[in-house]
């Protein structure tokens, strides 16, 4: 098993390979920088393997929500690297990557997580472990912090909707916040081990299938200057 994974979706950009369970990643936090560093990314990181794209069994990536810039340019590079070299293409959302990464960090049996989509908004989802893996309940969502909707707790909480709304998060005290991971961005890396999952379950889809995912509508229209 040999998949590339690749995550623009955030201000932080990264790519790893999963050889047969070894992950090997290149991660930085550069914001506005994705486009002129991915496909170099992918060029190094390949050279250093010695492999060749259509080596490759398939390309994972975050699909989002997150940036619309990141999202627009890894999507891009997936489909046009995905249609050269003829391999399926594995779309994650970027909210289930995040409850990948605190799998092994988190022991609390229900967890939100959370990314900053600006505007004074998150992109947020829940997930409840079961077996070991913390599993999507629901839709992904998006709404002001103010409004998350949530049982009374206690809950986890994973990404950086926490770190920039805490303030705003604790007011609700019909919820129990317990362990907190409030720094986490999705990466390539544990996308890469969830992809590998998916892909023996499921497969991959054909490229023109691998579509970014925008909570917010009208996009395009409400991008702020400020925005990665």
């Amino acid at each position: 098993m040999k998949l590339l994974a690749i995550d623009t979706a955030t201000e932080a950009c990264s790519i790893a390979l999963n050889l047969d369970g070894e992950i090997i990643e290149r991660y930085t936090i550069e914001p506005r920088s994705h486009a002129s560093q991915l496909l170099p990314m992918i060029d190094e990181l390949l050279a250093e393997t010695g492999l060749m794209l259509t080596e490759l069994d398939a390309i994972a990536f975050d699909r989002g929500p997150g940036s619309f810039t990141g999202i627009r340019i890894g999507t891009s590079v997936v489909q046009g690297l995905a249609f050269g070299a003829e391999l399926p293409v594995i779309p994650v959302s970027s909210l289930v990557i995040l409850a990948q990464a605190a799998v092994d960090k988190i022991q609390a049996p229900d967890m939100v997580a959370m990314l900053d989509a600006r505007m004074a908004e998150i992109y947020w989802a829940k997930f409840k472990k079961v077996n070991g893996m913390f599993i999507l309940q629901g839709e992904e969502q998006l709404s002001a912090p103010g409004k998350l909707v949530l049982s009374a707790g206690p809950w986890a909480v994973i990404g950086t909707g926490w770190g920039t709304y805490e303030d705003t998060l604790q007011q609700n005290t019909a919820i129990e916040w317990t362990e907190r991971l409030p720094e986490a961005l999705p990466r390539a890396a544990d996308l890469a081990m969830l992809a590998a999952t998916i892909w023996e379950e499921q497969g991959g889809v054909e490229p023109k299938q691998a579509l970014p995912l925008y909570l917010r509508n009208n996009v395009a229209k409400k991008r702020e200057s400020r925005e990665w």
